[in-house]
């Protein structure tokens, strides 16, 4: 057994909140502990299966959106068990020389990773293992520094992330996204999406629930205080949407669900 093997602890048998976002998107690195997750979180809100995918769809868009406008290096914080087609893959699609910087704190992602570092020759892809609640961390992480240039435009991605960092009555969530915004120049852009109990609100209570009998805290936001991760910064058009309605490839893309069964929002603003 290697040094390695021995410090790494995957807790196959608790579900994870990056292995039930797997399942969900219809991936192979989950375990029966988190299909057991899972199904219960169905149980009480069948809509999750649809609630994952087009929050998913919601990424490719955005960054698709930021590489054509221009921009060419994303920072991608909990990136999640790698799904196809990752936020390299349709960055560097529309744009070979595009720079992706991956981090999660989950080691099962850690391994994994080889899968997410294979770019465009043009292009660099790393990955840095660290968690959202030490910002400074990531921002001074060689990893990070030997791939971007925080002196020009970076488009920070946090997909599905923010909902899974507790306030604990300090603001923390939102004191963390400041932190990241205050490290990147002007021109820079965020792009967000957010689970909401805004219309499901006993079943999204029960989601809390699962998931921290799994040991992992959620805390769902409302849409004021989603649009604060914003405050400071020009929103694109069409603003703090629901996920699916977030520029639809296609005009029925935005209207084949409800509300209740997104349940989360999604916004890109840039850096004046």
């Amino acid at each position: 057994m290697s040094e390695h093997d021995s410090v790494v602890d995957l807790r196959l048998d608790r579900a994870h909140s990056s292995r039930i976002y797997d399942y969900f998107l219809g991936g192979k690195t989950n375990f029966l502990a988190d299909r057991m997750a899972a199904g219960s979180v169905l149980g009480v809100f069948p809509a999750a299966l649809v609630a994952a995918r087009i929050n998913r769809e919601f990424m490719h868009r955005a960054t698709r959106a930021l590489a054509a406008s221009g921009l060419r290096q994303f920072l991608d914080i909990g990136t999640g068990i790698p799904t196809p087609p990752n936020l390299h893959d349709i960055a560097q699609d529309v744009a070979p020389d595009a720079r992706v910087v991956y981090t999660d704190n989950d080691p099962i992602v850690l391994a994994h990773a080889a899968a997410l570092l294979i770019g465009t020759a043009e292009g660099r892809t790393a990955y840095v293992q660290a968690d959202v609640n030490d910002p400074e961390g990531i921002l001074t992480a060689p990893q990070l520094l030997d791939t971007l240039d925080l002196t020009r435009p970076v488009a920070l991605s946090l997909n599905a992330l923010m909902h899974f960092v507790p306030d604990d009555g300090q603001d923390r969530a939102h004191t963390i996204v400041e932190t990241l915004k205050a490290a990147l120049p002007s021109g820079s852009a965020l792009a967000l999406s957010h689970a909401t109990p805004d219309f499901s609100p006993e079943a999204m209570q029960k989601i809390i629930k699962i998931y921290g009998d799994a040991g992992t805290r959620l805390q769902l936001r409302s849409r004021a205080e989603v649009l604060r991760f914003f405050d400071g910064w020009e929103l694109l058009e069409p603003g703090v949407t629901l996920s699916h309605q977030w520029r639809p490839d296609r005009p029925e893309d935005a209207t084949h669900v409800t509300d209740a069964e997104a349940a989360c929002y999604a916004g890109v603003a840039r850096k004046p």
